[in-house]
């Protein structure tokens, strides 16, 4: 019942049970009033006027909203539901259409919020299916300011302004809460239709449908008015679910870019791209709004990381997303030897993939080895659910995940497997200045504490403010915020305290203390458990894992030389970041720490991140500079007792059984003069194992004698894959 152009308008207003005015909808809170007339435009007629209470799950309203509607819980608890109050809208509306001779007509509404923040949203949240009326709608402040462009912007305009604007009379006292503002925005309705004006009412505002999912380029320009980063979300959700939490928001097509983690997994954090800046701006507006029972933080990103997490070059990628309105499925965990017909195949007839072989994207790296993952299209929604069924079901002998992704993840992951390695490219050494006696000290007495769960907002002097009367317990530059790998805080903080009973006794006293809506956990660490962790390991309850990329051998005491694994190759100290503290004699005589990774040739893509923990703080005293190339240079000449040593040749495994060790790998290649220092079992990010590991072979031709007859055979019930390097 809506028209590009109609001859009717039904004018709206509504409240919630909290904010009002320029903050409606920002709190979540739920409807609560609805007043509305029909306004036939060519005779200037109107219907008669309707208001409508709605109950609302919650009854308790705000202070605002008791005081400027004069509504109260026990009049609310005799009205009406929202989808009953919806129904009668519905009839009212056709039945004064009829009685003016009116078939067609278009809301009114009082700026934005109503329809789009209220409205929507709370449907949504409901399971209500909004009429078709509610996606279209004249916003009337915009419509005024068209009308008189020498009026107040449209972001500063109310009701009483406008008609203020107008000389009409501005009593609100004369009539109940929302009958005076709808007979007014009636009035100024009709002001803007004499004929001094002749406004036409003919650009309704539009709610779109649906997410439209796309492709994105990185050649595209990407305003970053338009764009937000959500954090907090749940790690099932799909861009739909997204789409959905934004109801009545309009995404730019293709504009919801799912950010994974560097196992390539989603982290927890979405970039979204508006149609405008204006939509943009309403989102914002949503920041801890619920999507279930998790909140949601809302903040504003820039154009450059929408295309960054979103953005692609591949042709072929192109191609696979070219088809539109198709549900994407993620396949994990795939065998290295899958073909497309074991896909089809895996997959079957009660859910046909898209073109069949053409909705099929194997996900390989540069050299063209498969990564064991894959992307499939389904044309509906029905044939993504039957698919997501299958979810660890077995093929060949691995069971394979599906999850439903969409085509920013299509494109984050080929470009996180087709892009340069990262080893390689590792970033120039970074060596502190630390003057003492402020180093980072290590031990196993229990004298630091760890804050697990800070607000990402969180600064030292919301730690200090939180830590309270124990601020005076903290040693000197003690304080020690982790970023991570672009250089954001984390989440968590070290704190070294004077001794052991003051990290007790602040651990007994904040744990699970509230910071910024937030609880905050609490534990007490050794310096050593501090250090550990800031050098990329973790701690938890199951004790300690490694650094990432490096097997827990070489990092028992932190002070083993690790070379992975042959030629020379970029070097890096994440050493240099923590300095343990040590007597002059032991400095003396400890061989320094260098870590040596792979050069390009050697294309081993094994995972990597720079752990960055702030400097000291209060006031800050470390700064960082890059090691020059002679320090490099000096540090891997002295250099010595690798792990993986020896000339010879170097043979990487794939596909191992994750509970493989040095005695089951020592076990398949026997016979061929192996022993313990020959190998190096990987891990990834998390300290687990990568189901990869590195053999170095006493010369070329074992090497090539161990790969021909060793490839494809099982070990520990899966097939290994052997390489080269």
């Amino acid at each position: 019942m809506t028209a590009s152009h109609s001859d009717s308008l039904v004018v709206l207003f509504g409240a919630t049970a909290g904010a009002y005015g320029a903050k409606l909808g920002s709190d979540e809170r739920e409807l609560i009033l609805l007043v509305w007339q029909v306004v036939d435009l060519p005779s200037k007629k109107v219907g008669a006027l309707h208001k409508s209470l709605v109950k609302a799950d919650n009854l308790d309203l705000s202070d605002q909203c008791r005081e400027v509607t004069g509504l109260t819980a026990e009049g609310l608890g005799k009205a009406e539901p929202l989808d009953q109050v919806l129904q009668q809208f519905s009839q009212l509306v056709s039945s004064d259409l009829k009685g003016l001779g009116r078939s067609s007509y278009t809301l009114c509404s009082d700026g934005q919020s109503l329809i789009r923040q209220v409205l929507h949203p709370e449907a949504s949240k409901k399971n209500l299916l909004l009429s078709d009326c509610f996606y279209s709608f004249y916003d009337l402040r915009k419509e005024f300011h068209t009308c008189y462009p020498n009026s107040a912007a449209v972001k500063d305009q109310t009701i009483k302004t406008m008609a203020e604007y107008l000389g009409l009379g501005t009593d609100e006292t004369e009539e109940d809460f929302g009958v005076w503002q709808v007979k007014t925005m009636v009035a100024i309705i009709f002001s803007m239709l004499s004929e001094s004006c002749n406004h036409i009412f003919t650009e309704p505002e539009t709610v779109k449908y649906k997410y439209e999912t796309g492709p994105c380029s990185k050649s595209e320009t990407v305003d970053s008015e338009t764009v937000i980063r959500a954090r907090g979300l749940p790690w099932q959700s799909s861009d739909q679910d997204i789409a959905r939490f934004f109801k009545g928001l309009n995404i730019a097509k293709g504009g919801v870019a799912l950010c994974l983690n560097a196992q390539g997994r989603r982290n927890g954090e979405a970039l979204v791209r508006f149609v405008n800046s204006e939509q943009r701006d309403l989102a914002l507006e949503r920041h801890k709004h619920h999507m279930g029972s998790r909140y949601i933080e809302v903040y504003k990103a820039t154009g450059e990381e929408f295309l960054k997490i979103a953005g692609g070059t591949s042709n072929e990628v192109a191609q696979f997303l070219s088809k539109e309105n198709q549900v994407i499925i993620r396949m994990r965990g795939l065998p290295f030897t899958a073909t497309q017909e074991d896909v089809l195949g895996f997959l079957g007839p009660e859910c046909p993939v898209t073109g069949g072989k053409e909705g099929l994207l194997f996900v390989k790296y540069p050299d063209g080895r498969p990564t064991g993952d894959a992307f499939v299209l389904f044309s509906c929604e029905e044939y993504a659910q039957n698919a997501l069924k299958k979810h660890k079901e077995i093929l060949g002998k691995r069971y394979i995940e599906l999850f439903r992704s969409t085509a920013a993840e299509v494109q984050q992951v080929l470009n996180r497997y087709m892009s340069t390695p990262l080893i390689p490219t590792l970033p120039t050494p970074i060596i502190p200045v630390i003057p003492p006696p402020y180093t980072i000290a290590t031990g196993s007495i229990r004298d630091c504490v760890r804050l697990r769960g800070l607000p990402y907002t969180a600064g030292i002097d919301d730690i200090l403010e939180f830590m309270g009367d124990a601020t005076g317990d903290i040693k000197p530059h003690g304080v020690h915020m982790v970023l991570n790998q672009q250089g954001r805080p984390s989440g968590d903080a070290f704190i070294q305290m004077k001794s052991a009973d003051k990290a007790f006794m602040v651990a007994q006293k904040c744990h699970k203390k509230m910071m910024k809506d937030r609880y905050v956990e609490v534990f007490q660490c050794s310096g050593e458990e501090m250090n550990f962790v800031l050098m990329g390991g973790t701690l938890n309850r199951s004790g300690l894992s490694p650094p990432p990329c490096l097997s827990p051998p070489t990092y028992a005491a932190f002070q083993t030389a690790a070379v992975i694994p042959a030629e020379a190759a970029a070097l890096y100290q994440p050493q240099a970041l923590l300095p343990a503290t040590r007597s002059p004699q032991a400095s003396a005589a400890a061989p320094p720490t260098v870590t040596y990774y792979p050069a390009q040739t050697a294309q081993l893509y094994m995972n990597y991140t720079a752990y960055y923990p702030s400097p000291p703080v209060s006031p800050t005293t470390v700064g960082y500079i890059a090691a020059p190339p002679g320090a490099v240079a000096a540090a891997a000449t002295a250099a010595h007792s690798p792990i993986l040593p020896q000339p010879g040749a170097l043979v990487r495994m794939q596909g191992l059984p994750y509970n493989t060790g040095m005695k089951e790998i020592l076990s398949f290649f026997q016979g061929y003069q192996l022993h313990a220092d020959s190998i190096l079992v990987l891990y990834n990010f998390s300290g687990q194992p990568s189901g990869e590991a590195l053999v170095t072979f006493p010369s070329l031709d074992l090497a090539k004698k161990a790969v021909a007859e060793k490839n494809g055979q099982l070990l520990g019930g899966r097939y290994v894959q052997l390489y080269l390097v």
